[in-house]
């Protein structure tokens, strides 16, 4: 009996012990990976075992939005907890525009914003960014190292990630030559062939920036002090150009590439167009196994929440007179996002839903499946209520961890606003099961208000703004108290704006 009673006090001291101790959080962001792009949401010619195992050992969920149709924005949302009706970056602008002493990057978020990575740090933890970084230069306010990261290693300049062999990676404020020749993400070869070794440097900058990962898990177990740590994975794939390594393209059949891909909507030509783009997702999905690898050889794979999503949805059309989307991208031959409606730059549901999995044994379930929508407005609340911390005040979005860790449900959830000024301009709102759309509100001819059952056709065939005006006149109420002016990102949207 006095065993039995000890191995009782063991076990309840192990579990107290194990709920005390923060959890660390690794958040993986995918760049431009369409909906239907992963075997776990359906994807049928795409190898991703990784990420599928990652979904068959958490929670898959199946409505889950971006904070915004493109990378910088969608970006900011993450960071800030504030959704596009309220956040400083709404749009991808050059930092230059503005600030033109900044030669790369794009507009930095102001010194007073506050992001979950300033919350994680000032509660304890380690933190860092690697991978594409978006929302302001080094040296800037928006620098990552200014906004609570540690750590931060991988591309501060979108545009410069277009190349995965740029001439040099950031480390904190440091430039790391990598490439003495570097690739550039743009070139056309209109006539003769076209060879994937001419758009091939000597290191390839994704192999980089997972083992800079690698290497900061590995470091946190050997500390003395053990302290929790926040990894923010950006990762760059499958955003084109498309130039993985050439070894890697024959783990797709021959016989895909019917014709060769001659940069014509932008970007970098490819011989093997479909080969390459699914070696792109093939590499993210290999990242992602090296990463949850580190974490289980280091001890962190029971503590540690895993988040996997993307940024927008699959890269959008290209020229009317190409056969492929831009960079060479086919969307239409891997089924990128099924059903829905859209793609990248574009508020419809092609544009902003993404996959979406979390794992963490024993608090995430195994092998479910959720419908529960969200967005990247929620993160923020989410994440602090997953190490117990208090989150500031003023975040647009719901706290989705009773959710995800099953101690509850979320019975309504906030309206779900995207205010975009790019791409024409575009407005939407979610609201319940429905979503209330106005396209081109900056073209010359702009678009009406639109209304979708969002629960019946996720694909946004119905409008019925003719028999639904409640729905219009409760998103434009709605947005009347939501949109916060914005001078470098200005949208006038009809009965909302002055």
């Amino acid at each position: 009996m006095k065993k039995s009673l000890s191995s009782l006090v063991a076990i309840f001291l192990a579990q107290m012990a194990c709920a005390a101790t923060p959890p660390n959080i690794v958040f993986i962001l995918a760049d431009d990976l369409g909906y239907g792009e992963l075997g776990c949401f359906g994807q049928k010619k795409i190898h991703t075992p990784n990420i599928d195992r990652l979904a068959a050992e958490g929670t898959r969920f199946t409505q889950h939005y971006s904070g915004a149709p493109v990378c910088a924005p969608a970006r900011c949302v993450l960071m800030t907890g504030k959704h596009l009706g309220h956040a400083e970056i709404r749009g991808n602008m050059q930092a230059s525009k503005k600030f033109p002493q900044f030669k790369e990057g794009q507009l930095p978020i102001e010194s007073a914003s506050l992001t979950m990575a300033e919350v994680f740090k000032k509660a304890g933890y380690d933190t860092a960014a690697i991978g594409k970084w978006g929302l302001g230069p080094v040296g800037s306010t928006g620098d990552p190292n200014q906004q609570g990261f540690d750590l931060f290693f991988g591309y501060n300049c979108q545009s410069i990630a277009h190349s995965y062999y740029p001439k040099f990676l950031w480390r904190n404020d440091q430039q790391i030559l990598i490439n003495e020749t570097p690739i550039p993400g743009n070139a056309q070869k209109p006539e003769g062939e076209v060879r994937a070794e001419d758009y091939i440097g000597q290191t390839y900058a994704p192999d980089l920036m997972v083992k800079e990962a690698r290497d900061f898990i590995t470091t946190r177990a050997s500390q003395t002090e053990k302290k929790p740590f926040f990894l923010y994975l950006a990762f760059i794939e499958p955003h084109v150009a498309m130039h993985p390594p050439k070894d890697r393209l024959d783990e797709y059949p021959a016989e895909w590439d019917t014709q060769p891909y001659r940069g014509e909507s932008s970007y970098l030509p490819h011989p093997r167009p479909r080969a390459a783009y699914a070696t792109m997702i093939s590499d993210l999905d290999r990242h992602v196994g090296a990463v949850m690898k580190a974490l289980e050889e280091n001890g962190f794979g029971s503590n540690t929440l895993v988040i996997f999503t993307s940024d927008n949805g699959a890269t959008h059309e290209g020229k009317p007179t190409s056969p492929f989307h831009i960079g060479g991208a086919d969307t239409e031959f891997f089924d990128s996002e099924g059903e829905l409606r859209g793609f990248k730059g574009r508020v419809y549901e092609g544009g902003i839903r993404v996959p979406m999995i979390a794992r963490f044994p024993g608090k995430v379930a195994a092998g479910k499946t959720d419908d529960t929508p969200g967005y990247f407005a929620d993160w923020f609340p989410t994440l602090c209520a997953a190490a117990n911390l208090t989150p500031p005040e003023g975040l647009d979005g719901d706290n989705l961890w009773p959710v995800l860790s099953g101690t509850g449900t979320l019975t309504s959830h906030k309206p779900m606003v995207w205010v975009f000024p790019e791409y024409g301009g575009q407005v939407a709102v979610r609201i319940g099961d429905f979503k209330v759309v106005r396209p081109g509100l900056m073209t010359k001819t702009p678009g009406d208000w639109e209304v979708y059952d969002i629960a019946k056709d996720r694909g946004e065939k119905t409008d019925l703004a003719a028999t639904r005006k409640d729905l219009i006149e409760a998103a434009i109420k709605l947005l009347k108290t939501e949109v916060s002016p914005n001078a470098n990102f200005p949208l006038a949207i009809p009965g909302v704006t002055p």
